[in-house]
């Protein structure tokens, strides 16, 4: 308690005695009684005289003032606190949202690559020869119709007009055209002509192996022989 508080509590205690000394001082018609209440109403006016009334109040509003601010700060605190652990638990839960969103692309991705992979090997597959090379009979040598009815039954029909557009350019349909600079060998120009040996070890008098050997070359690196066509446009070579 501040020293303001203490002297208008003790002001106040000594109003009150000296009030009630009066009473009993008059009731009894006793005179002392009345002399000591004029000594003591002399001294309270002494301390009220040092104490204005306004400065009590003063203390009074200051201790309920420190009291509202201490109240307002702890509230502050507690709010503050709970606002953090919202914050808190809202990013814990945007990560474990983002992660599983993330997990979810992935999986999604993934599943299209797959899907692209199948639908490109069906392509592919499609492209195949439709007839095996070696369904066709051997013989000693082929006409050049021969050789162009054979990759007609061998080429898929929307790729054929640009598997024969290379072989025109490459060999004019001779199975057995080599190139003597490079070494080039067969329908397609093989180089060497060896690779064609995993196609069938006839690549150099079947011509169905030649054809074989180079629908799959064309598929595998153009994706097609309209491709490899469009690439021999471009460099002459393929």
């Amino acid at each position: 308690m501040s020293r303001i508080s203490v002297r208008g509590f003790a002001v106040a205690s000594a109003t009150a005695v000296t009030t009630v000394g009066a009473v009993v001082g008059v009731a009894s018609g006793n005179e002392q009684g009345a002399t000591g209440q004029v000594e003591a109403t002399a001294a309270d006016a002494t301390i009220l005289a040092e104490i204005p009334a306004g400065q009590k109040l003063q203390a009074q509003t200051a201790s309920l003032t420190e009291q509202a601010d201490t109240q307002s700060a702890a509230a502050e605190t507690a709010a503050k606190k709970e606002a953090e652990e919202a914050a808190r638990k809202q990013a814990a839960e945007d990560a474990s949202a983002k992660k599983e969103a993330a997990e979810e692309a992935e999986k999604k991705e993934a599943e299209e690559k797959a899907e692209k992979e199948r639908e490109k090997k069906e392509e592919v597959s499609s492209r195949s020869a439709t007839r095996d090379a070696s369904s066709f009979e051997a013989k000693g040598s082929y006409s050049t119709a021969e050789v162009q009815a054979m990759a007609r039954q061998m080429v898929p029909g929307d790729q054929f007009q640009c598997f024969s557009n290379i072989v025109n350019n490459e060999s004019t349909w001779d199975y057995t055209a080599e190139n003597p600079s490079s070494g080039a060998y067969g329908l397609v120009q093989s180089l060497p002509g060896s690779k064609m040996a995993s196609a069938g070890a006839d690549w150099r008098t079947n011509p169905a192996t030649q054809i074989k050997w180079g629908l799959g070359y064309m598929n595998e690196r153009y994706g097609s022989p309209c491709g490899a066509w469009s690439f021999w446009q471009a460099n002459q070579w393929y």
